[in-house]
Order: C-alpha cells, then structure tokens, then sequence
C-alpha cells in the first residue's frame, strides 16, 4: 500500500521506519516544525536541510515510526520532537 506523493519521486509509506535517507518532518512541543533528510558526513556540503546519521538528532529518530516521540540528547539540553511524517525517495 504505497502512496505516490505530489512531491516529485517521495512516497510514503505506512508503518515505515526512520532511515539512512528518509525525509522526516518532526515537531517539538511548541509547535515548531522541521523537514530533515537523514545523510552520510559527505553529503552534507550545501544543503541545510540534511542532517548527519551520525548527529544526536538522526540517532534519537533512527527506526522510530510516524507518531513516536524521540529524545534528543546534546550537551547543552534535551528535547522532545515528534515524528509526524516520513518519506522515501523513490
């Protein structure tokens, strides 16, 4: 049951993972929302949309599904983000 998206080559698919390359759109407690892909240190020139796998961000969302909550950890705070979509690209 997959669901071609209007977003050129994304498509979504229900019960899907965070992984190496989904596009994920998440949202904090306030409201605050974000779209990142999830990508290799080498892929990250230029594009401020991507996020490294290795980042406390991607590792907190890693094989999390669409309505998981995730953690976030770094130095300096904690914060709580929910994951309200992901896509693939095709």
């Amino acid at each position: 049951m997959h669901r071609q998206l209007q977003s050129g080559g994304l498509r979504s698919i229900p019960g899907g993972k965070v992984m190496f390359g989904s596009w994920v759109e998440i949202e904090n407690e306030s409201g605050l929302k974000k779209r990142l892909r999830i990508v290799g240190y080498e892929e990250l020139i230029g594009a401020k949309d991507y996020i490294s796998i290795d980042s406390p961000m991607a590792q907190a969302l890693y094989k999390k599904k669409e309505g998981d909550e995730a953690i976030v950890k770094t130095p300096a705070a904690q914060s709580k983000w929910r994951i309200n979509k992901i896509e693939y690209v095709k």
